[in-house]
């Protein structure tokens, strides 16, 4: 019965309708709708919560499992295009109604918290007493137990409409209906330095102890003195907030949150002392990869977080100039990201879009060993999140919404990010009207790995096992399911035990498979030079006022947006701005001065920021040189 009613749009509509209509008489006389005044964390009768608690409850656990088997296509009203026939539509609502129905369940979502947690100590009020005397409760044990199972109502109500509301935010992220800023509550107001301050502390005792937990005897040498102090009602709210609907946080200031609870437990681990307890490799240039792969392991190196400093070798296997103070060992992880992650390598493949994800083959390519590959790069990647370092690598997004979710499968609503064409097959064979049987399917699918065509049973018998309209939802999700789930689990699944070794995923779980593949790779946004300009630094002769310096930015001010990024990136490497702007640039932005030869081109040294620019007195001559050597990357080298 259940069942049929989540795919009622109808009794849908009328449900949401009742719960937004049912009011109560507030001390003044005037009737309030009951969801504002969940919205606002007023204490509410027990006979208004008896009324409105089971069917938001019934609404959201029916909408959310109607929602699982409703595509995107019909989500959000498209045609599907099947000759002759017409499609009905499984929506309960439109977009427009979507939007302001999101925003009641966010909004009340956030008043359940504040009913979770009340500014003042929960008193047993007369109302509740008469309540619970008519129905012949009269001793305080039992009056307790009743308030407590009131309150176990309100937190289940909170989980539902939760799940409800996360569903509806993926589906905006995947594709808005939602304007700008929608998600965003204005009632909230959590700024990172307030909420640092007390999360880092605890923050910082959970990791110490994990920590020492991994060497063993030293976790029973913990002071119970450092246990940290209780939170109080504002900040559980604001934790509780950050843990189940981190959106309604500005994404700039969930950015420095993160940043700041990894620069506490960096404190931690690196202190301040110049280079205490840190990590010395040496590396072979041209095998970057096998070399860091090699002494970078969990056996040789346990704990990733320590500095690592780098000493590389040429190709000739002479040292290479320049003591690492920070800035080789970033060209370095920047080198072997792309390495590790080029298709070439084997360990990832890239969709048609040219985004990232596990490659299926890759046992075939590296043998049993390939999970022990993707645990290094897991913990490769959290290195570069760990150091506030940006790498530009393209990340189908179905693949981080696995490294994020507290499940490692993803449903078929991803499929699109992996396999567009799968995807709209899947669709036509939903919608399909004539005779599923004459298509011909069975319950298998078909690998083509390295050209060798391998057929995979979707079910046990699967071969044997028609595909028929009565089954097709089941088949549907099963090559859903293998596709985005079965056939990459243990690559999945190892990388983000890598991941998990440097960078505690809770903290990454604030920000939705959109939000970490900007903390990753940066935002595409036109670079601010007038901030560029206020965080370089000269040297070699050069300032501000210098005319060589003036030229160069008078030049680069007349630059494309694309020419722009080919100069940022011909510096540092990554073609996107830090996430706060260059003030967080390691090391900062550098102009050199390249001498007086003119025939030379600038050149630049990623490991440093540093730009070496010869001594340009002409614009024209200016601009031609520094076009041709972003244009082709030309001279990267090591000082």
């Amino acid at each position: 019965l259940l069942y049929s009613l989540a795919f009622n749009a109808r009794f849908l509509r009328h449900l949401w309708y009742l719960i937004s209509s049912m009011t109560t008489r507030m001390i003044t006389g005037s009737m309030v709708p009951l969801l504002q005044v969940i919205s606002r964390g007023s204490p509410m009768s027990l006979e208004d919560s008896s009324r409105i608690i089971p069917l938001f409850y019934l609404f959201s656990s029916l909408f959310s499992h109607s929602l699982i088997s409703i595509h995107d296509n019909e989500f959000f009203g498209d045609p599907i295009e099947v000759v002759g026939q017409r499609q009905s539509s499984m929506m309960p609502f439109t977009l427009e109604e979507l939007v302001i129905l999101s925003r009641c369940l966010r909004d009340a979502c956030l008043g359940i918290i504040k009913l979770a947690y009340p500014e003042t100590k929960p008193e047993v009020r007369e109302e509740y007493i008469a309540a619970f005397r008519s129905v012949g409760v009269t001793k305080n044990t039992e009056m307790q137990q009743c308030i407590q199972t009131e309150q176990k109502r309100w937190i289940q109500l909170f989980k539902v409409i939760t799940n409800l509301v996360k569903m509806l935010k993926s589906r905006d992220t995947r594709r808005n209906f939602c304007p700008p800023n929608h998600w965003l509550s204005e009632q909230e107001n959590i700024k990172a330095d307030k909420v640092t301050q007390l999360y880092v502390p605890s923050a910082r005792h959970v990791w110490r102890v994990r920590r020492m937990g991994r060497i063993g005897p030293l976790q029973s040498t913990l002071d119970v003195g450092l246990e940290p102090a209780p939170l109080s009602v504002s900040e559980e709210r604001q934790l509780a907030i950050l843990t189940e609907l981190p959106f309604v946080v500005p994404f700039e200031e969930r950015v420095k949150i993160f940043q700041r609870l990894i620069y506490a437990d960096k404190q931690e681990v690196q202190g301040d002392g110049p280079f205490l307890d840190g990590i010395n490799v040496t590396i072979r240039r041209n095998y970057i990869y096998e070399d860091a792969y090699d002494k970078l392991s969990p056996e040789n190196e346990p704990d990733l977080k320590k500095r690592i400093r780098v000493h590389l070798l040429n190709a000739h296997g002479l040292d290479e100039a320049g003591i690492d103070g920070g800035g080789i060992f970033r060209e370095f992880l920047n080198e072997l990201l792309k390495s590790g992650f080029n298709p070439n390598q084997g360990f990832f493949k890239t969709t048609n879009e040219g985004l990232l994800y596990p490659n299926p083959a890759a046992q075939m390519l590296v043998g049993d060993s390939y999970a022990r590959h993707y645990y290094f790069l897991g913990r490769m990647l959290g290195k570069a999140l760990y150091e506030n370092m940006l790498v530009e690598l393209p990340f189908a997004s179905f693949f981080l919404s696995k490294l994020l979710g507290t499940s490692a499968d993803v449903d078929i609503h991803h499929l699109a990010s992996l396999d567009p064409e799968m995807y709209k097959n899947l669709l036509f064979l939903k919608s399909y009207e004539g005779d599923v049987e004459e298509l011909g399917l069975n319950f298998t699918v078909v690998n083509n790995d390295l050209g060798e065509a391998q057929v995979v049973e979707l079910k046990p018998g699967g071969k044997d096992i028609p595909v028929t309209s009565a089954n097709r939802i089941a088949y549907i999700h099963l090559v859903a399911d293998y596709r985005l789930n079965k056939q990459i689990r243990q690559h999945c699944l190892a990388f983000r035990q890598g991941l998990a070794n440097v960078v505690n995923l809770e903290w990454l779980r604030m920000f939705d498979q959109e939000g970490n593949q900007v903390l990753i790779s940066g935002a595409q946004v036109p670079i601010s030079l007038d901030d560029l300009k206020s965080f370089t630094n000269y040297s070699g002769g050069y300032t501000a006022d210098h005319p060589v310096i003036k030229i160069f930015w008078r030049v680069v001010e007349s630059f494309t947006d694309e020419e722009k990024r080919k100069l940022l990136k011909f510096v540092t490497s990554c073609s996107r701005p830090p996430l706060l702007g260059f003030k967080e640039l390691y090391p900062a932005f550098c102009i050199h001065n390249g001498g007086s030869d003119l025939d030379r081109l600038p050149t630049a040294s990623t490991c440093m920021n540093l730009l070496k620019l010869p001594e340009f007195y002409d614009e024209n001559l200016m601009r031609s040189k520094l076009l041709y050597a972003i244009e082709c990357a030309a001279g990267f080298e090591l000082s």
